[in-house]
């Protein structure tokens, strides 16, 4: 006869499984109901005009998103350049140099906190900072602005994955005489490399769609541009004007956008699972 503890214990594990199985398929539904909906209204607005014709002026036919398209690029290019050397060479210092400092308490604590704060906050405080003092939107804005929300995700990675390599690997590499810099750049940072990777693609993909930051920074620009120092295209702000105008057609390209950064989302996400992918040192 089963133990009536156990039949208790076994009990609760069913439904425990249950309500996660349950809350799997919720979340996944969710997912299939949005990524259906993304494909079935911006398919069509994916065809070679979309690549190569510029945001098209109120009530005119056809048009593209070329400008929007080369000003995110341009922008998140930017700000990757900018965020990753400074996330990776804070969280090696707050790996290696910060476990009794209180410089790395401090910058730990800030790191959550912009881990956490509102993307709008982040954009009013460049805007208050630049934007205002110079007089004008500027893509450079708008990559100071999105470089802040990558940075702490980059530092935040890094500090973790450094964290997770063995202590022996540390010793044998002090034993052989390597000083602390050299341990810390070239064993424990390329015993992690992966990992490391993996978060700067995960920042990439957290600031691709982020359109908040640039209403109060990079704004808009009907026309196609590459001066950083100017008002700049990209596509989650035109998305955001297009499908809130009375226009069919530039709801249909705001649909196209839409699915065109989802789907590039989606492809980094995947892209720093499996290419990335390695196992820490034993």
């Amino acid at each position: 006869m089963m133990n009536p503890v156990y039949r208790r214990r076994l009990w609760k594990h069913r439904l425990g499984m249950a309500l996660s199985v349950a809350a799997m398929v919720i979340g996944l539904s969710f997912l299939a109901w949005i990524l259906m909906t993304l494909l079935l209204k911006g398919i069509g607005a994916v065809h070679p005009a979309m690549f190569t014709m510029t945001t098209p002026a109120p009530g005119d036919e056809g048009g593209g998103l070329l400008n929007a398209i080369v000003g995110s690029l341009m922008m998140v290019g930017a700000a990757t350049l900018i965020s990753t050397p400074v996330g990776i060479l804070a969280g090696i210092y707050l790996a290696e140099y910060g476990e009794q400092s209180w410089v790395a308490r401090v910058t730990r604590f800030v790191t959550d906190v912009m881990l956490s704060a509102p993307s709008i906050v982040v954009g009013l405080f460049v805007y208050a900072i630049y934007v205002a003092n110079v007089k004008h939107f500027s893509g450079w804005a708008g990559t100071f602005s999105i470089s802040l929300i990558a940075i702490p995700v980059v530092v935040r990675t890094t500090d973790n994955m450094l964290r997770l390599v063995p202590n022996s690997l540390r010793e044998a590499a002090f034993s052989l005489g390597a000083p602390r810099w050299k341990v810390a750049m070239m064993v424990r940072l390329r015993a992690v490399r992966a990992g490391v990777m993996t978060g700067v693609l995960l920042a990439v993909a957290r600031i691709s769609g982020e359109t908040a930051p640039l209403l109060f920074t990079a704004l808009n620009n009907q026309f196609f541009s590459t001066n950083m120092n100017a008002p700049l295209a990209n596509l989650p702000v035109v998305i955001y004007q297009f499908a809130m105008s009375p226009y069919e057609n530039w709801r249909t390209l705001a649909w196209g956008g839409a699915l065109l950064i989802t789907f590039s989302v989606l492809g980094l996400n995947i892209l720093s699972r499996t290419l990335f992918r390695q196992k820490i040192p034993n």
